[in-house]
């Protein structure tokens, strides 16, 4: 709650609250669509389905010590929060899939953590032992 460190921000925290919000509309459209897509991609893939509710929980509002608007805002933030990471993780398992080749490293980049078990950028042996049928064709 570092907000509360802040009270001369009131004005500001107001003017801020319409911006984050109305994030709110494209993220339930993006929930609908990455929820379309997980349903009917992952079992043509044959991949496991994610379990939402190990990524989205909203339960802080049943906190009896926090005012209503504080009740909304971790609602929003459970929610948002959670829906985010839910995403992010159906999106990693579709990049194992499809991929699972690491990005080339530099210093200011920041790789999820599934890419740990992939393969190193640039290592065309490992990748001809996942994919031997282009071993033909590889350049030496």
């Amino acid at each position: 709650m570092e907000f509360r460190k802040h009270p001369k921000r009131v004005v500001r925290h107001f003017l801020g609250a319409p911006i984050i919000y109305s994030i709110v509309i494209p993220v339930v459209l993006l929930d609908l669509w990455v929820e379309i897509y997980h349903r009917s991609c992952f079992p043509i893939y044959g991949l496991p389905y994610v379990k939402r509710r190990s990524y989205i929980k909203i339960d802080r509002q049943k906190l009896k010590y926090l005012s209503f608007t504080e009740k909304v805002n971790c609602m929003y933030c459970g929610y948002m929060n959670g829906f985010l990471h839910y995403a992010v993780v159906i999106a990693g398992e579709t990049e194992k899939y499809w991929c699972g080749i690491k990005h080339k490293a530099e210093k200011d980049f920041h790789a999820p953590p599934h890419h740990d078990t992939f393969m190193e950028y640039g290592d065309q042996e490992a990748y001809l032992q996942v994919v031997p049928e282009k071993s033909k064709n590889a350049p030496q």
